[in-house]
C-alpha cells in the first residue's frame, strides 16, 4: 500500500498562520544563503581588487616621495658640482690677483695667463685688468662673445653702468664680488667676478672675469643629472638664463587632478652669482593612477575568467609540467656545474669520494672516473703532505673545519703543485637527513702571488716614508684619529693625533667642524667630490714649534682614504738650519752695507777734513779778532753780535757736516718708510760735493718738480747715489779732463718702464767710460779696477737696488764711435701711478671712475 504524496491538510489553504510564517522563513532563509553564496565571490574579487588598489596607491606614493628625494639630491649635488667649480678658479683668480697687485704680472704675461685660465677653464669668456684709476691695463676675450655683444649700445651702456657700480663696491669693500646675472634679449648671458688687486691694504685695481652662464651650466652640471632631469639657472626674477625648462602643464603628476605638481625643486648656488639659482624638473615617465587601476582592474578580471576556463583541464596539465619543470632544473644544475670555476666534492661519511664536477676536474687533472669512489690518500695529494692531510680529513669528517676554510697543496696529475683553498659543509638529502661533506676548492696560486707582491711592496713603501727626513701625518677631517704616521712624526709627537692638528692650526689651515654622525645619517662630508680631489700642492708654511725648538716648513693636501673618507696629510720639514743661515745672510748683508758706508768715508777722509777745516778755521779767526778788538775797546755791540753770529754760523755748518757723515755711517736695521725723493737726493748731493770739490769737479744737477714720494730705506738710496757720484768723480779725475770738461750730471724724474710708472736717477760723467771686459764683470762681487778697491760698491748698490724692487743699468757715451763718458741709471717702482705724468695717463684706455 503506497502513502499519498500529500494530504489535504498540507495544501497551502490548509496551513494555519504560523505554519505559512515558519515556511516563508525558511524560504527567506534559503534566499539569503543563496544571496549569499551568490556575493561571496563577488566580494573576494572586489576584496582582491580593493587590495590591489591600496598596495598600487601606496606604491605610487613611495614613488612619488623617492622620486622627490631623488630631485633634491641631484639638484643639491649639481649645485655644489657648481659652486665648488667655481670656487675653486676664483682662489686661483685670487692668487694671480695678488700676483698683479705685487707687480710681477706685465701685459704680455697677462694676456698669456689669461689665455691659459681660458683654456683651463671654458666659462671664463673675458678677462680685463683695470687699475686704481679704472683703466684697461690688458683685455682678452676667449670667444668674441663681447665684440659680438657691442653691436647692441643698450646692452653695452647697461653692462658698463654695472661694471662701474661693482668695481666702486669692490673698491670700498675689498672683497670678490659677482654681478647680478640678466636675461638677455640677443646674446649670451653672461656674470661678471671683481676681484680687487689689494697690495699691503692698498686698492691697485680690479680684475674683472666675464663668465658664460651656458659654458657654467655646460661644465659645472653633471651631464648624469641633465639626462634625468630639466636642469636650468634662473636669474633673480625667475626667467630661464641657461638649461632646459619644462611647461607647466606637463609637470601635473598627481593623484588628483587639482593635485600641485611635486617634481621640481629650486637652489640658489650663492655666494657664486647674485640671485643665480638652479632648478631641477622630473619629466614624466609613467602613468597615473586611474590609468593604472583601469589597467589592473583588466588584468584581474582577465586572470579570473581565465582561471574559470582553465580550472577544469589544469589538473591533467600539472602533472606534466612538473615532469618538464623537473627535466628543465635537472638540466640547468648540470649546465650550472659544468660552467662553474669552482671546484666541487661531494664526500660520504665514510671519507670516500662520491661526486666530483667538471671544474674539480680541470683543476687537478684526474678524470672524474677516477676520482669517484676514491679513499685517502686521495691521488691529487701530495707525496710529502700525507700526513698532514689525513689530519685534515679527519677534521673534515668530524666537522671541525672553520667556516674560513682551509688552504693546502695539490698536486695536479702532471706533477705541478698549486695553492688552493677548501670550504667545507655539510652535505643534506631530501629528508633531511646529512649523508656527507660537501666541499668547495679555489685555486689561489696567483692571488697568494699578487698578495705577497703587495706585502713586499708596502713594506718597501714604508721603510722609504720610515727614513723620510720629514714628518708624515693622515687624519681624517672632523676626527681625532691617527691614520698614519712615520718613523720622525713618531719621534716628535708620539702616537697621537696632537701634533698633526697643532701643525695644522699654525700653518693657519682651516680645519672643518666636527660634527656627530651618530645623530645624523648623513657624514659630515656629503656630497664633497673625494675621488676627484685635486693633486695640486698646497701653499706651505714656515711655523716655529717651542715645544721642538724647531722651525718647521708644513704643506697640506686633502686626499681621499683607502676607506672613502676624505683625510688631511701634513708634510713637516724641518728648516731650521736654512732659517738660521738666512738670518746669518741678513746680518752679513746689512755689516757689508755698513762696512761700504765706512769704506766710503774712509776714502773721503781727507775731503772731509778739508771741509771742517773751513768753518773750523773762520771760528777761530772770528775769535781771535774779537778777543784782540774787545781788549783794545775798539769793538761796539752791534759789531759783537754780527761776529758771534758769524761764528754760530760756521760752527753750525761743522755740526750739520759731523751730523750727516755720523748718521750715514751708522749701523741700522733696515727701515723703509715713504720718503721725499727731493729730500734724500740733497742729503745725498751734500755729502758727495765734498769729494766732488777735492777733485775739482762741478755737479749739475736736476730734479723734477711735484716728485713722488717712495717707498724706501732713505740711507740706503743715499748710499747707492754716493757712491754713484763719487765715482763718477773718480772717472773725471782719472782721465785727467781739463776743468771745462770736469762735469757730472745727475738728473732725477719720473719715467716709464715695462708699463710701469718709476723714479728714475742717471748719474753720467765725462770719463773715460767702461772698458768692454770690465762691463762683463762690473757687479762681481770683490771684483775692482781700483789698485786700492775691495769691489763691492756696485754689487752692493745693485743688490740694494733690487732690494727695492728697482732694477740698475750702465752704458758708455759715445760721440760718434769716441767714447766721451759713462752713465749709471737706477730706478725706484712708483707706488702712485696717478701722480705719473698726464701725457702717458692720457694714452691708457679705459673709463674715468667718478670721484
Amino acid at each position: 500500500m503506497s502513502l499519498p504524496l500529500s494530504s489535504p491538510a498540507d495544501s497551502p489553504d490548509t496551513l494555519n498562520p504560523r505554519a505559512r510564517l515558519r515556511r516563508w522563513w525558511k524560504g527567506q532563509t534559503a534566499h539569503r544563503q543563496d544571496r549569499l553564496a551568490m556575493l561571496a565571490p563577488l566580494a573576494a574579487v572586489l576584496l582582491f581588487l580593493a587590495a590591489i588598489l591600496s598596495a598600487f596607491a601606496y606604491l605610487r606614493f613611495e614613488e612619488i616621495a623617492r622620486e622627490r628625494e631623488a630631485i633634491h639630491r641631484d639638484v643639491e649635488y649639481s649645485q655644489q658640482r657648481v659652486r665648488l667649480r667655481l670656487l675653486e678658479q676664483q682662489e686661483q683668480l685670487m692668487r694671480f690677483a695678488r700676483e698683479m697687485a705685487g707687480r710681477e704680472v706685465s701685459e704680455d704675461s697677462f694676456l698669456s695667463r689669461a689665455e691659459a685660465f681660458s683654456n683651463q677653464f671654458p666659462e671664463i669668456q673675458s678677462m680685463t685688468w683695470m687699475d686704481d684709476g679704472f683703466r684697461e691695463r690688458g683685455s682678452f676675450d676667449a670667444s668674441g662673445v663681447l665684440a659680438r655683444s657691442s653691436k647692441q649700445s643698450a646692452q653695452i651702456r647697461r653692462r658698463v653702468e654695472e661694471t662701474v657700480q661693482n668695481y666702486l663696491l669692490v673698491r670700498d669693500v675689498l672683497l670678490p664680488v659677482y654681478s647680478t646675472p640678466r636675461k638677455q634679449d640677443n646674446g649670451p648671458t653672461l656674470v661678471q667676478l671683481h676681484l680687487p688687486l689689494i697690495d699691503k691694504t692698498r686698492f691697485k685695481g680690479d680684475l674683472i672675469v666675464t663668465y658664460s652662464v651656458d659654458a657654467i651650466f655646460r661644465y659645472g652640471v653633471p651631464s648624469e643629472v641633465t639626462s634625468k632631469y630639466a636642469i636650468a639657472f634662473l636669474d633673480a626674477d625667475g626667467k630661464v638664463l641657461a638649461g632646459t625648462s619644462l611647461v607647466e602643464k606637463t609637470l601635473t603628476r598627481s593623484i588628483l587632478p587639482w593635485a600641485n605638481p611635486v617634481n621640481a625643486y629650486q637652489l640658489p648656488v650663492s655666494p657664486i652669482g647674485n640671485g643665480l639659482s638652479l632648478r631641477g624638473q622630473a619629466y614624466r615617465t609613467s602613468l597615473g593612477v586611474i590609468g593604472s587601476g583601469l589597467f589592473w582592474l583588466v588584468m584581474v578580471l582577465s586572470a579570473v575568467t581565465a582561471w574559470l576556463l582553465l580550472a577544469n583541464w589544469r589538473h591533467t596539465r600539472r602533472r606534466i609540467q612538473a615532469q618538464e619543470a623537473l627535466i628543465r632544473e635537472t638540466a640547468f644544475r648540470r649546465a650550472m656545474e659544468n660552467s662553474m670555476l669552482t671546484g666541487m666534492r661531494a664526500l660520504d661519511l665514510h671519507g670516500r669520494i662520491t661526486y666530483v664536477n667538471t671544474a674539480f676536474c680541470q683543476m687537478t687533472g684526474w678524470s672524474e672516473a677516477e676520482l669517484v669512489n676514491q679513499t685517502a690518500p686521495f691521488p691529487y695529494w701530495p707525496e710529502s703532505d700525507h700526513e698532514a692531510l689525513r689530519a685534515r680529513l679527519r677534521e673534515e669528517l668530524a666537522g671541525l673545519i672553520q667556516p674560513s676554510g682551509i688552504q693546502f697543496r695539490v698536486k695536479r696529475k702532471n706533477g705541478d703543485i698549486f695553492e688552493a683553498h677548501l670550504y667545507v659543509s655539510p652535505l643534506i638529502d631530501a629528508f633531511g637527513q646529512q649523508t656527507g661533506w660537501m666541499t668547495s676548492m679555489t685555486d689561489i696560486t696567483e692571488p697568494t702571488r699578487v698578495r705577497e707582491q703587495l706585502a713586499a711592496s708596502h713594506e718597501r713603501f714604508t721603510a722609504v716614508l720610515e727614513a723620510l727626513d720629514a714628518s708624515i701625518s693622515v687624519a681624517p677631517l672632523g676626527s681625532h684619529e691617527l691614520l698614519f704616521a712615520n718613523k720622525l712624526y713618531r719621534l716628535w709627537f708620539g702616537t697621537e693625533a696632537q701634533g698633526h692638528l697643532q701643525l695644522v692650526a699654525e700653518a693657519g689651515v682651516p680645519a672643518l667642524n666636527h660634527s656627530d654622525e651618530s645623530q645624523d645619517m648623513v657624514d659630515a662630508f656629503a656630497g664633497l667630490p673625494t675621488s676627484q680631489l685635486s693633486d695640486k700642492e698646497a701653499e706651505s708654511a714656515e711655523v716655529y714649534l717651542g715645544s721642538l725648538g724647531r722651525w718647521l716648513e708644513v704643506r697640506t693636501r686633502y686626499l681621499s682614504w683607502v676607506d672613502g673618507r676624505l683625510a688631511q696629510m701634513v708634510i713637516a720639514t724641518d728648516i731650521t738650519a736654512r732659517r738660521m743661515a738666512e738670518e746669518q745672510a741678513e746680518i752679513q748683508a746689512e755689516r757689508a752695507q755698513a762696512s761700504s758706508r765706512l769704506i766710503t768715508m774712509g776714502e773721503m777722509a781727507s775731503s772731509v777734513a778739508h771741509e771742517l777745516n773751513q768753518p773750523l778755521t773762520a771760528i777761530n779767526n772770528y775769535c781771535n779778532g774779537m778777543l784782540s778788538r774787545i781788549k783794545g775797546n775798539q769793538i761796539t755791540q752791534n759789531e759783537l753780535l754780527g761776529a758771534l753770529e758769524k761764528t754760530g754760523r760756521q760752527a753750525h755748518r761743522a755740526g750739520q757736516i759731523i751730523q750727516r757723515i755720523r748718521s750715514f755711517v751708522r749701523r741700522s736695521e733696515p727701515n723703509r718708510s715713504i720718503a721725499n725723493v727731493s729730500t734724500l737726493v740733497s742729503e745725498a748731493v751734500e755729502l758727495a760735493e765734498i769729494e766732488l770739490r777735492r777733485r775739482n769737479v762741478k755737479l749739475n744737477q736736476y730734479v723734477a718738480p711735484n716728485l713722488p714720494n717712495i717707498l724706501v730705506d732713505p740711507i740706503l738710496i743715499e748710499q747707492v747715489l754716493l757712491n754713484l757720484l763719487k765715482n763718477a768723480a773718480e772717472s773725471i779725475d782719472t782721465a785727467q779732463k781739463p776743468t771745462a770738461q770736469r762735469l757730472v750730471k745727475l738728473r732725477v724724474a719720473t719715467a716709464w718702464v715695462d708699463d710701469k710708472s718709476v723714479v728714475e736717477f742717471k748719474v753720467s760723467d765725462s770719463g773715460q767710460g767702461i772698458a768692454p771686459e770690465v762691463m762683463a764683470r762690473l757687479y762681481e762681487a770683490f771684483y775692482s779696477t781700483k789698485p786700492e778697491g775691495m769691489g763691492i760698491g756696485l754689487s752692493l748698490c745693485r743688490s740694494i737696488v733690487e732690494s727695492h724692487l728697482g732694477r740698475m743699468k750702465a752704458e758708455n757715451l759715445y760721440n760718434g764711435e769716441a767714447v766721451v763718458g759713462c752713465c749709471f741709471t737706477f730706478w725706484i717702482p712708483n707706488p702712485d701711478p696717478l701722480s705719473a705724468p698726464p701725457a702717458k695717463r692720457s694714452e691708457q684706455p679705459g673709463f674715468q671712475v667718478p670721484s
